[in-house]
């Protein structure tokens, strides 16, 4: 007499974690994991401009990661463990907190508190949006990161980094700067390592080459995307400092990602329906900055969450759906 079990060995674990980072891109791929993180500790200590916290950075998104993880695994489905699903808020919201807040014991408290409680939000905010047939993508991390981010300014032991939340400044000038060719590429590739907020051209390499492993498509719609953010942003006039650290280019990365070979397969159709939302969450990335800015927060992939929302609602009425299973 047989009987089935639910036990899994540890390379399953293990996958299943290193899947979380990839999917942060919607790729659920332990290879494409393995190298978004190799691509977070090159950035963080080998690239990184600003100073001694960038290092924690990278330790604090691996140990976000496996907080997220295991709660998921412990307390939650799975089966979405397996394929990294309660892992990419967790490494986001590792990310996050170390970018603004000091290295001390009570930013990692503040930290793995954070990222348990994304399993918990995802699962709450997938519950609300189903009927609208899309989920939450990472608001669990970006709403669980603000909290944090606002409660730090009245809790004495989480300090700041630098200036109070100056991490991404948004000045304009009407300055007139000319770019060559090498320095746009810097910041193109920026664009990409921004969405794990590390200023690291190099880094973004290493994102393409992971999101190649698993999906052609979605490393073509990553370099589109932050090129079309990127030629926005100069057009327009955005801050220069900004230009320079890709902070223009990360949401709309994603949601090339997502509109252009994730939730749509790709086609003619489906191309220019994408574009149009990449290029919107440019807008939505102008608009949230001046909105956020008088409360000193930064907008993280807000603007990737609303765009893709918009333009995912009228999903269910076009014919070109891919099928393949969302955050």
């Amino acid at each position: 007499m047989s009987t089935k079990t639910n036990s899994r060995s540890l390379a399953t674990y293990v996958s299943g974690t290193l899947k979380g980072a990839g999917q942060v891109m919607f790729q659920g791929s332990a290879w494409t994991g393995l190298f978004i993180i190799a691509g977070i500790f090159v950035g963080c200590y080998f690239e990184a401009p600003t100073g001694e916290h960038m290092p924690v950075v990278a330790w604090g998104a691996l140990a976000g990661l496996i907080v997220s993880t295991l709660t998921g695994y412990l307390f939650e489905s799975k089966s979405d463990g397996d394929q990294g699903l309660w892992g990419f808020n967790g490494i986001l919201v590792g990310c996050a907190v170390f970018t603004f807040l000091d290295n001390s014991i009570w930013s990692w408290v503040a930290m793995i508190i954070g990222s348990a409680a994304t399993v918990v939000a995802r699962r709450g905010f997938n519950n609300i949006f189903a009927p609208f047939k899309t989920t939450s993508y990472t608001f669990p991390f970006i709403l669980v990161s603000w909290f944090i981010l606002l409660a730090a300014r009245n809790m004495y032991h989480l300090t700041p980094v630098g200036e109070a939340y100056a991490a991404f400044p948004t000045e304009i000038t009407t300055d007139t700067f000319h770019y060559n060719f090498q320095e746009l590429v810097v910041y193109w590739l920026k664009g990409i390592s921004q969405v794990f907020l590390v200023n690291s051209w190099v880094t973004g390499v290493f994102f393409i080459v992971g999101l190649a492993l698993c999906s052609r498509w979605a490393a073509f719609w990553a370099m589109l995307s932050s090129a079309v953010a990127l030629f926005m942003s100069i057009v327009f006039g955005a801050s220069h400092p900004d230009i320079t650290q890709g902070l223009f280019g990360f949401s709309p990365v994603l949601t090339g990602i997502a509109m252009g070979c994730t939730f749509y397969k790709p086609g003619v159709k489906s191309f220019f329906y994408s574009l149009a939302a990449v290029i919107f969450t440019v807008f939505v990335q102008f608009g949230m900055d001046a909105l956020l800015s008088p409360v000193g927060l930064a907008t993280l992939t807000a603007p990737f969450c609303i765009a893709t929302w918009i333009f995912m609602l009228p999903m269910y009425r076009l014919q070109e759906k891919s099928g393949k299973s969302a955050h």
